[in-house]
């Protein structure tokens, strides 16, 4: 790609919007420019991208326009670096692990769920738990199969006043615990009205210091030998893989006077254990909704026996 193959398509935009609006063919040409150097977008798709935003600005009807992006729902999104447009409810966030990073949680609709990220450099609006958006020019990614989209720079967002059921993906995987993570065994959470959020020493991040309740939880790592998945099994089927009662793991804490000392038995009982899980997936962990403890496949005894048929 040379300058001239950019400034050819900035003319042909510019020369589409001239008449709605005050837009340069050098404002345009960086535009192009951003997405393919920094977001190493294909200048096709960069090209569709800028038009979109200015077919937007101009209040055109997309239809007209054969760059449009494709509305997908969430179940859709099965390939990376496509450009699309979703409307989506914020189900969570999360807290941003980096400074590039100014947002970063889950997008819901009828079909599923699915992570995004909103780059701080975007300089984009907040986006507010439970709320339903608009979301243009967002760019479809892909880590370990599991996809997600990203909101740049060119994403518009309009908040819809409207609600939107989300619906749930669920999933069967099966594998060796080899994990159980920080926060699992005997916790409390806020005993707020619909308020289920993990109190850290003694205090909620939304309704700061409470009076908490308790309850358990394992927060648990499966490996087939191929992929990991985590998995979060909540009180009832913890008490069902640890034969130990949440009043069972509250007196056990009040003798040790240590809540530790649950999540120790936990690793004790389970670590290497075989299981088979079927749950919805939330962002990137499935929810134990069954579990079953199948003997663990040998690939050398499968191989032989298809073999023999």
């Amino acid at each position: 790609m040379t300058e001239t193959d950019l400034r050819t398509h900035a003319t042909e935009i510019h020369e589409q919007f001239a008449d709605q609006l005050d837009v340069s063919v050098e404002e345009i040409e960086e535009r192009l420019d951003m997405l393919v150097t920094e977001y190493n977008v294909p200048l096709s798709e960069a090209r569709r991208s800028v038009t979109n935003t200015y077919v937007d600005d101009a209040g055109m009807d997309r239809g007209d326009l054969q760059a449009g992006n494709e509305r997908k729902s969430v179940a859709d999104v099965d390939s990376p670096e496509e450009w699309i447009d979703l409307k989506a409810k914020v189900v969570d966030l999360w807290d941003a692990r980096s400074d590039a990073v100014a947002q970063v949680g889950l997008l819901g609709d009828e079909t599923g769920t699915i992570k995004f990220t909103k780059w701080s450099k975007s300089d984009l609006p907040e986006l507010e738990e439970g709320a339903v958006y608009d979301l243009r020019n967002v760019v479809t990614d892909e880590y370990e199969g599991r996809f997600s989209v990203k909101l740049n720079r060119t994403t518009t967002i309009e908040e819809l006043d409207e609600d939107l059921e989300v619906g749930e993906q669920s999933v069967d995987i099966e594998g060796a615990l080899v994990d159980i993570q920080s926060g699992s065994g005997l916790i409390k959470r806020c005993p707020e009205e619909d308020c289920t959020r993990v109190l850290q020493n003694g205090r909620c991040s939304e309704h700061g210091e409470v009076e908490g309740e308790f309850d358990m939880r394992i927060k648990g790592v499966l490996d087939d030998g191929e992929e990991v998945f985590e998995v979060i099994f909540d009180c009832e089927m913890t008490e069902a893989l640890t034969d130990i009662t949440l009043e069972e793991a509250q007196e056990m804490a009040m003798d040790a006077l240590d809540t530790s000392v649950v999540a120790e038995e936990m690793h004790e009982k389970l670590l290497g254990r075989y299981y088979r899980v079927t749950g919805p997936t939330f962002g990137r962990y499935v929810l134990a909704d069954e579990v079953t403890e199948p003997e663990p496949t040998d690939p050398e005894a499968a191989l032989i026996k298809a073999r023999s048929i």
